[in-house]
């Protein structure tokens, strides 16, 4: 059975353009929402500042079912920092994020995330790493290891996911076992902010209803829908492709 991942990054509206937190109070309930009618499970990667200012929404993340994983402390740009910063943002995180569920995956923001730094997940018990997309140098398309972590890429970017659904399902036809990556701000309508187009184009409920038709597709399918750390979990990929 072929599988298919959702992800979502939990942090502030569009960073670093807003600091607002709609997503978080309007468009995470929406997409908890979604999920829970579809009766599918997401792994969702929350800054620990989040989890700090809304945890309840951290909270709610966890009892309904769904992998919280790490998106960092503040959304750093982790390709900016040296490793000692690094080392604390990831522990500081961990420490806050491991009071709501055990943490075992890491999505670096910008999906920039120096492979020298690997060994600060490992000491901090993680077993997956999403901070690689397809569309981004080195290009990563297949899931590697690197030491004790599985290293899964993200497969497209989320605002393609606002496109006109037949132009997404075609893209994504393409790709085997996707793994796809949304925010909460995108289901926000932001269409009135002074922000990059493709960060506000058909954003809000055009995205929600996209993102439904695109889960009811896959489910039609036959995919099954799986977390994060279910692919560390699955031993058909075990051994495989490591770096």
């Amino acid at each position: 059975m072929q599988k298919i991942s959702i992800t979502v990054d939990v942090e502030q509206d569009c960073p670093p353009m807003l600091d607002s937190m709609h997503g978080i109070e309007e468009g995470l309930p929406d997409l908890l929402k979604l999920f829970r009618e579809e009766r599918i499970r997401a792994t969702f990667f929350s800054t620990g500042r989040v989890a700090e200012l809304y945890p309840d929404r951290i909270k709610r993340v966890v009892d309904e079912g769904h992998e919280l994983g790490c998106h960092g402390y503040l959304h750093e740009r982790f390709d900016h920092l040296n490793r000692e910063k690094a080392e604390d943002a990831v522990n500081r995180a961990t420490e806050v994020l491991g009071e709501f569920d055990n943490i075992v995956s890491f999505r670096a923001p910008n999906f920039k995330f120096p492979s020298e730094y690997i060994k600060i997940l490992e000491s901090n018990g993680y077993k997956v790493d999403s901070s690689v997309a397809c569309y981004k140098p080195p290009f990563r398309r297949h899931i590697t290891f690197n030491g004790k972590i599985i290293r899964v890429p993200a497969s497209i970017t989320s605002s393609v996911l606002r496109l006109p659904v037949p132009i997404v399902l075609p893209l994504l036809s393409h790709i085997t076992n996707p793994v796809l990556f949304v925010h909460p701000w995108e289901f926000v309508d932001l269409s009135n902010y002074k922000i990059r187009f493709d960060c506000k184009f058909n954003t809000g409920t055009g995205a929600l209803n996209n993102l439904k038709k695109i889960i009811e597709c896959f489910k039609f399918k036959g995919y099954e829908f799986i977390t994060l750390k279910d692919f560390a979990k699955n031993s058909q990929y075990s051994g495989k492709n490591k770096s």
